[in-house]
């Protein structure tokens, strides 16, 4: 089954690839999804009546599929290009007035710092860093963020699986202090970063109660660069407005006028975007399923992790920056270089 599972992808016809949270080789049944979607664009006119009818079903069928790996309604998904537009949607649409806090992890994308940096600069926002990374092996991710809330802390952004040290977050408990947080002025948001975890891990957003998950599709799911997503729950809905807006996140009366949003998290897309992308997405997340369950997907995943982790422990050059095998919580296995004998410890 594995080998007849392998030959869907051919980048691994003469490669061993190792999922280090980058970009998923394409299998393909994508790759063909997205060859004939675009020649069936052309045949039918970019511009045409079917084309809209054909773009609509394909956004409907990709928010559906994506809907059903994480346990939510397909009207609480915004699609977008990637994981940082999903960041930056919630970071940008709140209605920040100077004094608010923002937390935020030391563990953290780059993109989403720079982001929150320039939130900073222009509302005269207070920002604090919570030290996550410490908690890898030994620490209380929890309780360290507990420690971190302020009264006027309206956002804490977060990743649910680190992509700089391979730690799952118990995501469910964060949201549930930073919900029940009763010194906070105002409802204390969870924004996730769902870089390394969408297509990884099991997922029910809906249990877990989060307020924004941004996440792709090019990675664990291996589906074309392009092409991701925003979880938002109903109930922060109205606490972000639209920033960047078009046409897809609208409605209008009989002659074009603007007349609202769109209902639910729809308000949120902006224009024209690459839709054989989309079914290319959509053939990559079946794709996946035919191999096994969400569950059974993460214990493989899991299981070869920790057979890596210890295979790599044995390299006198290598150091794990985790002190004990992953299995049971990720398929990321960052490392770090030994010092080499014969070089300074600085190389």
């Amino acid at each position: 089954m594995l080998d007849a599972h392998r030959q869907q992808f051919p980048a691994l016809t003469h490669h061993t690839y190792f999922n280090f949270g980058g970009q998923g080789p394409l299998p393909t049944p994508a790759l063909s999804a997205i060859h004939q979607a675009f020649t069936r664009l052309d045949q039918t006119g970019p511009f045409s009546n079917t084309a809209h009818t054909w773009f609509a079903q394909e956004c409907s069928q990709l928010r559906s599929a994506i809907a059903a790996e994480l346990n939510i309604a397909p009207a609480t998904l915004t699609l977008t290009e990637n994981v940082t537009v999903g960041c930056n949607i919630p970071l940008w649409g709140i209605n920040w007035q100077p004094g608010d806090h923002l937390l935020i992890s030391d563990c953290e994308h780059p993109g989403v710092v720079a982001a929150v940096q320039e939130l900073q600069r222009r509302f005269a926002i207070e920002i604090s860093v919570c030290p996550l990374q410490a908690t890898l092996n030994d620490g209380d991710p929890v309780a360290c963020i507990a420690t971190h809330l302020r009264p006027r802390t309206r956002l804490v952004v977060i990743s649910h699986l680190l992509w700089n040290t391979g730690q799952v977050l118990p995501l469910a408990e964060i949201v549930q202090i930073c919900h029940a947080y009763e010194a906070a002025a105002s409802p204390v948001r969870v924004l996730v970063d769902g870089a390394q975890s969408v297509g990884c891990l099991p997922l029910d957003l809906t249990a877990i109660a989060v307020d924004f998950y941004a996440f792709t599709g090019h990675k664990w799911w291996c589906g074309p660069a392009g092409v991701g997503g925003l979880y938002v729950h109903p109930d922060a809905l109205e606490s972000v407005q639209p920033t960047f807006i078009g046409w897809r996140g609208i409605t209008t009366d009989p002659v074009g006028t603007p007349t609202g949003w769109q209902p639910g998290s729809k308000r949120y897309e902006v224009a024209t975007a690459a839709v054989p992308l989309y079914a290319g997405l959509s053939a990559a997340i079946a794709l996946h399923q035919q191999w096994g369950t969400a569950t059974e997907r993460y214990q493989e995943i899991c299981q070869l992790s920790q057979t890596l982790w210890q295979q790599l422990s044995q390299f006198p050059f290598i150091r794990c920056l985790r002190t004990t095998p992953p299995g049971g919580r990720s398929g990321q296995l960052p490392m770090a270089p030994r010092p080499h004998p014969c070089r300074s410890s600085k190389t």
